[in-house]
């Protein structure tokens, strides 16, 4: 028998055979003795991971939820802001008519025109009472410091008894809905008074005083 029957002989085959099944019982070996993630720490990491994932989307949902209240209330508070802003012209043309009268010819006036004067300032009422009922409301600024977000200066008026800046006419009125102003009061201001930290500053010296 020569030395290649030898080499590639049965006895060659079992061999081969016999090193593939050690070199496979050794891998599976080798894997057993590996480390293996333990189950419970992956079970707390996905967990973990979960409830992230639930705790950002409720983060998220509650936000939703916060802005389309929002939104609903704006939009039910704001929607007549157009309608009422053309409501208050028709009103400030009630109040002008009124005005207009002068106070000898009201006092003298007959029956007719005394009716007629009354269901004029009765409408203007219902107009006012109306438009209050959806949110509008009248703004008073006599007496408050000027705030050019509620009020549009129109002259200054000397005055040193009260502190600058300080409302003390109104031209035209002004009104707000809900939070917003619909229309700002048209004002005069004072002019020449102490300033409103000196005027406080002032008002509670006299109270010690006192």
């Amino acid at each position: 028998m020569t030395d290649d029957t030898t080499k590639n002989g049965p006895d060659a085959t079992a061999a081969d055979a016999a090193a593939d099944a050690a070199a496979y019982v050794e891998n599976d070996i080798a894997q057993e003795e590996a480390p293996q993630p333990d189950a419970l720490e992956l079970l707390k990491a996905e967990n973990g991971e979960l409830r992230d994932r639930y705790l950002r989307l409720a983060a998220e949902m509650d936000n939703l939820r916060r802005r389309t209240e929002r939104e609903v209330k704006d939009a039910k508070s704001y929607s007549v802001a157009g309608f009422a802003r053309d409501m208050l012209a028709v009103s400030d043309n009630l109040r002008r008519a009124l005005d207009a009268i002068p106070a000898e010819v009201k006092d003298a006036a007959d029956a007719g025109l005394t009716t007629l004067i009354e269901g004029v300032e009765m409408t203007e009422r219902a107009m006012l009472s109306a438009l209050e009922r959806h949110g509008v409301r009248k703004l008073e600024p006599v007496g408050q410091k000027f705030d050019p977000n509620f009020h549009q200066a129109m002259f200054e008026v000397p005055n040193p008894d009260v502190p600058n800046n300080t409302v003390v006419q109104v031209v035209q009125a002004g009104f707000s809905i809900g939070e917003r102003v619909l229309r700002p009061a048209m004002v005069g201001v004072a002019k020449g008074g102490p300033k409103a930290a000196e005027a406080e500053t002032n008002s509670v010296f006299d109270e010690k005083d006192a």
